[in-house]
């Protein structure tokens, strides 16, 4: 399909008005270099190429201009958003020069405990297969399955086996287990540099990204009790607006699956704590219908470009329940 056929048919799904539709695409990193282990997330050279095949199909706005916007019925033609979640210093190092050279917004989710030092459970756990020597580990006593780490294909499968295993544990329990974990596969240090600095966070917020909540510690949110979920929202909601001095209107759900990981109650408790909209992970384009605090978002996966643009035109049809 040529480009101007791509663009005519993402008119006809999303065009402008009151029968807008949104796209909101979903980053977490973008990469100095690719990496075998997560072969899935982009370098920066797959992220630029990204936004070159996005350009022709998408106008790309702020995420709270857009909701604003749908809200209203206003919304411009093909409107695209782009977030990223977490929180890694490379949204900064890696992604900004990017969309500055696209003159492309993006606003960044960010897990507050995680500044500043912190490393999340998934990049301990992806560090530690990187660094362990290749042999078989009986992970048993750890209430795991044992992996066999002697080649990459290997690693690449226990990091996905591990993490299923590891994500819905409550917290604590998981803190303990994956740190054992780290324990049993290296003796070497893991990184400490992953996540944005409270200082690289404001820079980024002053280069003039927008900056949303994604919790204090990034839990799932449908494994707490109300009153945990509540205070680690505002808190690092809290966190955010004093090292910003700046309201925070946007929050993004961890992990971001309606009814598994995040329930109405939090939705209730989203929109109590102040906020004007939240972003979930079930994917499809957002209508002047849906429910602000549940937009779904999506992210595109494929290496080749018709592929890619498919993918995006595929997304608009996807039916979103308001």
């Amino acid at each position: 399909m040529s480009s101007s056929l791509l663009r005519f048919a993402t008119h006809l799904l999303s065009p402008a008005g009151i029968r807008g539709r949104l796209t909101i695409l979903i980053y977490h990193r973008v990469l100095a270099a690719p990496d075998p282990l997560q072969p899935d997330i982009p370098d920066v050279i797959a992220f630029d190429q990204q936004l070159r095949w996005l350009a022709p199909l998408f106008h790309v706005l702020p995420l709270n201009k857009a909701l604003e916007k749908l809200k209203n019925g206003t919304l411009p033609a093909r409107t695209a958003c782009i977030t990223f979640d977490d929180g890694y210093a490379d949204n900064l190092i890696q992604a900004l020069p990017v969309l500055q050279r696209h003159s492309m917004p993006a606003t960044c989710f960010i897990a507050t405990d995680y500044l500043d030092g912190g490393r999340m459970f998934n990049d301990t756990v992806i560090e530690a297969v990187r660094r362990a020597p290749a042999t078989h580990y009986d992970l048993c006593d750890l209430s795991l399955n044992s992996v066999d780490l002697t080649s990459l294909n290997k690693r690449q499968q226990a990091i996905a086996n591990l993490l299923s295993q590891l994500k819905y544990l409550p917290q604590p329990a998981r803190t303990t287990r994956v740190a054992a974990l780290a324990a049993r596969l290296t003796s070497e240090p893991l990184p400490d540099h992953l996540m944005l600095t409270s200082a690289q966070l404001r820079t980024l917020h002053r280069s003039g990204m927008d900056i949303g909540a994604h919790t204090a510690s990034h839990p799932i949110l449908a494994t707490l009790t109300a009153a945990d979920a509540k205070a680690d929202i505002a808190r690092g909601k809290t966190r955010l607006e004093h090292l910003l001095d700046t309201d925070i209107p946007l929050f993004a759900y961890p992990n971001g699956k309606p009814g598994s990981d995040y329930t109405q109650r939090d939705v209730d408790t989203v929109r109590e704590l102040g906020f004007a909209g939240a972003v979930s992970t079930a994917w499809g384009a957002a209508t002047a219908d849906c429910d602000s605090y549940q937009l779904p978002r999506f992210s595109p996966w494929a290496h080749q470009q018709l592929r890619f643009q498919w993918q995006l035109l595929r997304n608009l049809r996807h039916p979103v329940a308001p």
